[in-house]
């Protein structure tokens, strides 16, 4: 029996949405080049995950429940807390379920949704941060007036705004764009969740606007926190230096420190992340920095506020002996 074979002329006719398979769901690679060391992944990710999450769960109790730490920064710091919680889960529980199976699919719309809260989970915290360093710069710049200046209706309103800005601005927009995007050729994510660069280079529509429209995005909800956030320590900056005592001058440094040091690492791992090209060509470096900002930075947060914190620790130590004797 001959072959039958259909002309070129019939199959140009056909159009390209006849010749190919639209997708639906996605391959999750992750640390695929690396399978033989997935048990040991999945218990060091999820001894980091457990260590994130009862750590800054543990940071909110002593806040709500505790006198001495019911102030403006660590009302600030509980909300900070809560995200970061809301923030790994979004990403780790998966990954770690990933690295036991074998075909880790992701539907189209699951992985939309995963960007989303990404997206608006990293927002929330450029703003929450942004706050937080102008809540110290009010403590350090103006003390006698800092009672009055940061009062307890300025704070809910500053943090409902952070939520809802990092809800509703550039992660919905993103989210929107990303889901008007034709996927219909390779379908494998060569990353460990769904990131916006890895999903940009899967779609088989132009992206060039895409790209523009979540890069324009991007930079408004991190450069604006950010500058705010440098304005406020170069103000810290420069009052301290004019202190005359030496002591003063290490108060007020100690009450930024903490903060200082977790704006370093959030900002740090994001520039190294997207900002660098180099990383964005080797999908192995980048794989191994955003694991810094989506599964060790948030670790670190209650670890940082609470190592060299004499207050966290008085509450930890009043929240021990309660419930000893309880």
């Amino acid at each position: 029996m001959e072959n039958l074979s259909i002309p070129e002329e019939l199959v140009s006719a056909m159009g390209p949405e006849n010749t190919t398979t639209m997708v639906t769901e996605f391959i999750i690679l992750g640390f695929g080049d690396l399978k033989e060391l997935s048990p040991l992944f999945f218990l060091g990710f999820g001894i980091v995950y457990l260590a994130t999450v009862s750590g800054n769960l543990l940071l909110m109790l002593l806040v709500c429940t505790q006198q001495g730490l019911q102030t403006p920064m660590y009302f600030f710091l509980a909300n900070l807390s809560c995200l970061e919680v809301c923030y790994t889960t979004n990403i780790v529980p998966r990954m770690l379920i990933d690295l036991l199976r074998e075909h880790r699919v992701i539907s189209m719309m699951g992985c939309i949704v995963q960007l989303y809260f990404f997206g608006a989970l990293g927002s929330t915290e450029c703003y929450l941060l942004a706050i937080m360093s102008y809540d110290r710069y009010l403590a350090v710049c103006w003390p006698l007036h800092y009672p009055t200046l940061m009062h307890g209706t300025l704070c809910v309103r500053l943090v409902i705004g952070s939520w809802l800005s990092g809800f509703t601005v550039a992660a919905a927009f993103q989210a929107a764009m990303l889901s008007s995007l034709t996927f219909c050729g390779g379908n494998e994510i060569d990353h460990f969740f769904c990131d916006l660069k890895p999903l940009q280079k899967l779609s088989c529509s132009d992206p060039h606007l895409v790209n523009l429209v979540c890069m324009s995005l991007t930079a408004l909800v991190t450069l604006v926190p950010f500058g705010l956030t440098l304005m406020s320590y170069w103000k810290i900056l420069s009052v301290v230096l004019h202190m005359s005592s030496m002591t003063g001058r290490q108060k007020a440094l100690s009450t930024c420190s903490s903060h200082l040091v977790v704006v370093t690492l959030f900002y740090g791992t994001l520039i190294l992340v997207y900002a660098v090209p180099l990383v964005g060509q080797m999908p192995a470096l980048h794989k191994t920095f955003s694991l810094l900002y989506t599964v060790v930075t948030p670790m670190c947060n209650p670890l940082i506020y609470s190592l060299k914190n004499k207050d966290v620790k008085e509450a930890l130590k009043k929240l021990r002996n309660g419930l000893c004797d309880f």
